[in-house]
């Protein structure tokens, strides 16, 4: 038995310490770099009867239709029955949102999602958030990205919320995940 548990423990430090020192994700910048950008995000709504999982929120985008653009991806945590990011409705809502961040500086970064509840997001071409189900506002995986140079990179997401609260942030920093003011998002 004691075998086993050392083994077991080899094996999950092996797997923490490749994790913590992978190679970062390499981000693709926008090319071209887009040009009279509008501060924000781009989004469409889709309001299913019930989502719980991100094939359904795909599946529920099917019949989706534009909505009020984001501000960015600041969206605090809200009170059971206030509207869904910039949507006016609490509970079901899918977002399909489309758009540019900014990177002032080339370098090794951190991203990470505060999310409730299912995100999948790429940037620069790299999944860089990703859960799959129903949770509490709680943060994804860190995620270390390499930044080639300065400029915009394509975001793409799909992020859905079922019921009770809402909420949706991206962090980013070279040494630990940070808030992003609104101004680093943009769209066409």
């Amino acid at each position: 038995m004691t075998f086993l548990k050392t083994a077991c423990a080899a094996v999950i430090t092996t797997c923490v310490a490749v994790t913590a020192f992978a190679a970062p994700l390499k981000l693709t910048p926008a090319d071209p770099q887009p040009s009279g950008l509008k501060e924000g995000l781009a989004v469409n709504y889709a309001f299913p009867r019930d989502v719980k999982t991100l094939n359904q929120a795909n599946r529920a985008l099917k019949k989706s239709q534009p909505g009020k653009p984001l501000s960015g991806l600041d969206y605090w945590d809200t009170n059971n029955g206030d509207a869904t990011l910039t949507s006016d409705t609490a509970h079901n809502v899918v977002a399909e949102i489309s758009g540019y961040v900014r990177f002032d500086n080339p370098g090794v970064y951190l991203i990470d999602f505060l999310t409730n509840d299912g995100l999948d997001v790429s940037v620069g071409g790299q999944q860089v958030g990703y859960f799959n189900g129903r949770q509490a506002c709680k943060e994804t995986n860190s995620v270390r990205v390499e930044v080639p140079q300065g400029g915009w990179y394509k975001l793409q997401a799909v992020y859905f919320q079922r019921a009770g609260t809402a909420c949706l942030h991206m962090r980013m920093g070279k040494r630990a995940p940070d808030w992003m003011p609104n101004s680093a998002f943009g769209y066409k």
